[in-house]
């Protein structure tokens, strides 16, 4: 429907600069691919809590020191402050952390009605799209974190969402995608047996 839009939303977590002693070697030819230090210095952490349109594409997202109601709230109102008045109904998909329905969280939902939630089955995250784009952004961004501190991370991880904003798409969900997630699922349980 056009008057509605859905998002997937969550929070990754811990997401730390880890500062390298020594500078990273780029790869070469018949070594290893790249030689990275493995002491670094903490340096704090952050958490992005993002929300993905699973129409569009587009990611919404904020940084913060902290993961409570209170920072989950000001993601919801990044939404309603970027989202027009024609798209009447908004429906949020995440899991079910108390974070997500806290009393705080829920006296805000009851003030701004045009938001409804939906939670995934407890060890589903697999359900939540935001997931998929997180995969993304580890492995395209912080697959090997060497940021000088929390605000150059901050700037390099807005910056991707930036980035990712200009080219944005949907995830094709297909039965056959669907089928295969749920095969794995079947594979590792059975391999836990």
């Amino acid at each position: 429907m056009k008057h509605e839009r859905v998002l997937s939303l969550d929070e990754k977590t811990s997401l730390q600069p880890r500062t390298r002693s020594a500078a990273t070697r780029p790869p070469q030819p018949g070594l290893v691919p790249a030689r990275l230090e493995h002491e670094y210095t903490r340096k704090g952490a952050l958490n992005l809590f993002a929300a993905f349109d699973t129409r569009t594409g587009e990611v919404t997202g904020i940084l913060r020191r902290r993961k409570r109601q209170v920072e989950f709230i000001e993601l919801l109102e990044e939404i309603e402050r970027t989202t027009p008045a024609k798209i009447t109904v908004i429906h949020l998909i995440c899991d079910n952390v108390s974070v997500h329905h806290g009393k705080m969280v829920r006296t805000w939902l009851e003030k701004h009605p045009r938001f409804h939630m939906h939670f995934t089955p407890v060890h589903c995250s697999w359900m939540n799209q935001v997931e998929q784009w997180f995969s993304i952004l580890q492995r395209k961004r912080i697959v090997a974190p060497n940021f000088q501190d929390l605000a150059d991370l901050e700037v390099k991880i807005k910056a991707f969402i930036v980035e990712w904003n200009e080219v944005a798409h949907p995830f094709n969900w297909t039965r056959e995608s669907f089928r295969k997630v749920l095969a794995k699922v079947d594979a590792a349980i059975e391999a836990a047996a």
